[in-house]
């Protein structure tokens, strides 16, 4: 624990006007920050002796639809020569773009791609923020918590235009009575 009491140290050091606060969960430090820091956040933490996160693990984006900053962005950050991780936390506001960081972490670009595909977080400048996962005529954002279970359209296979083909959801349910009664309780009493 103390490492990791040395760790926040230099953090607050360091990123002193940048950083909103931080914690500690499963021994991992995790600091909070602005999301226009994003960008200045993420190069010190790469290039600072200190630091040295050279490695981008992943981006997770998740839906809190209560809240003024809807989505929470996290950065898993990896550094191999001090064996360290680190996550960076970041809120973002439904419909506010975030600065991509593409170029100063390479392998953000399929996670962003994969972020604004499954929850419709957009990214300033990114060089291709395309669909990645679904596709290209699927409406909406899949993971996000207001998404219908059921979605929007149903695809299936239409042989006659032997073709995939698009048609809005159908959900039909016949009305059914249910005899809630036992079919051993005596109808006579």
């Amino acid at each position: 624990m103390a490492k990791k009491t040395i760790f926040f140290d230099q953090v607050e050091h360091v990123l002193q006007d940048h950083l909103l606060h931080h914690d500690i969960t499963h021994n991992i430090p995790i600091l909070y920050i602005h999301p226009a820091s994003l960008v200045r956040v993420l190069t010190i933490l790469r290039d600072h002796h200190l630091f040295l996160f050279k490695q981008l693990v992943d981006i997770v984006a998740i839906d809190y639809p209560g809240r003024l900053q809807r989505f929470e962005l996290t950065y898993h950050l990896l550094s191999l020569q001090n064996n360290e991780r680190v996550f960076l936390k970041v809120g973002v506001k439904d419909q506010e773009k975030i600065s991509t960081v593409t170029h100063i972490l390479p392998n953000a670009h399929w996670y962003e791609r994969e972020v604004w595909d499954m929850m419709g977080v957009s990214f300033k400048d990114h060089p291709n923020l395309e669909r990645i996962l679904t596709d290209y005529n699927f409406e909406g954002h899949p993971l996000r918590k207001d998404f219908p279970l059921t979605g929007h359209t149903q695809v299936y296979y239409d042989q006659e235009k032997q073709k995939v083909d698009y048609q809005p959801v159908a959900l039909e349910q016949n009305y059914r009575i249910f005899d809630f009664e036992s079919p051993w309780a005596n109808k006579n009493s």
